[in-house]
């Protein structure tokens, strides 16, 4: 059983931290070029393995904030994230079929931009089946108004026998570009890494976090070995992290590897580990989206600097 994701508590806990950031996601969105414009240095991109192509470090996930009626009114918000996500050259979207409304919403959202065609979308299979699997990704492109996703990941993998052959297929095909496998749960990571050592995926998403560390010693080393690119899922704990730095000012040596929040810190630990292909913390707020993409720029923390980020952090 799959449980509930967080990200409603990570805005909340992280409006405490950002205080005053919306005047610059107004400014933002009316002149789109501030979204980097004082960005230290250039947009950080990493390739996926199996092809070479590079994507942008920051992403946007969409599990529980994308997640209301298509015609809400949320739905002007919506458009100032995923535009302040592509104002600061971000292009990866990750969504899925269980988070509600999401897809739906995203696809209306990027042809209502003029941003369709333009991002990298990743969605999900939900249930392997051979009957049924055809339909899922049916139902998914029509959601998402599109012919192909960029990417199609098997949620919440659990088994260690897992197949991947239809997903396999699907790229062949053409119905997707990539094919992956997923989890947020440290107990899923036996099967995960089993899967990921004998599929050799395009794409592994786990969850990875300052707070939690597990994938490091498993999942990121296996997918090395698969040659397949990482895409961290939850990298705000469920708000753990916001919540442990609350009232509490971001270090002063931040700054020598260019973070400028408590959320770019967070977010450039993970960045910062080279296994990492791209990070996808979820939000429903422009001004959030902007902070996150700046953690795309700049100078990241070396081995040295994320040993002292985790002291830090254990000391909290």
């Amino acid at each position: 059983m799959k449980p509930p994701s967080n990200h409603w508590t990570d805005s909340l806990r992280r409006r405490d931290l950002l205080a005053g950031s919306a005047a610059l996601a107004a400014a933002t969105l009316l002149h789109p070029r501030l979204a980097s414009a004082d960005a230290p240095g250039p947009l950080i991109l990493r390739p996926i393995p199996h092809s070479g192509e590079k994507l942008p470090v920051v992403g946007l996930g969409t599990a529980q904030v994308f997640d209301a009626e298509p015609q809400s009114a949320e739905r002007a918000a919506w458009a100032d994230v995923v535009r302040a996500l592509a104002a600061g050259g971000g292009t990866l979207i990750d969504t899925a079929p269980s988070y509600g409304a999401a897809e739906e919403v995203i696809g209306g959202l990027l042809a209502e931009t003029g941003l369709s065609g333009k991002m990298f979308l990743a969605t999900k299979l939900e249930h392997y089946d051979l009957a049924s699997g055809p339909g899922q990704l049916k139902d998914s492109l029509k959601r998402l108004r599109v012919t192909r996703v960029d990417a199609m990941q098997l949620h919440n993998v659990g088994d260690p026998e897992q197949d991947l052959g239809m997903l396999r297929e699907w790229k062949a095909q053409g119905a997707c570009r990539y094919f992956g496998v997923t989890t947020s749960f440290g107990g899923a990571f036996d099967a995960m890494e089993a899967v990921i050592r004998r599929e050799k995926p395009d794409f592994v998403q786990v969850n990875y976090s300052l707070g939690d560390r597990a994938a490091e010693k498993r999942i990121l080393p296996a997918a090395a070995e698969a040659g397949s690119a990482v895409l961290t899922d939850l990298p705000f704990g469920r708000g753990r992290l916001f919540q442990a730095v609350r009232g509490k000012p971001l270090p002063d040596w931040a700054a020598e590897f260019d973070a400028a929040s408590w959320g770019q810190f967070f977010l450039k630990y993970l960045i910062g580990n080279p296994a990492v292909t791209a990070v996808i913390p979820g939000t429903n707020r422009a001004e959030h989206m902007i902070d996150n993409v700046g953690a795309a720029h700049g100078r990241l923390p070396d081995a040295a600097a994320r040993a002292k980020m985790v002291a830090m952090f254990e000391e909290l």
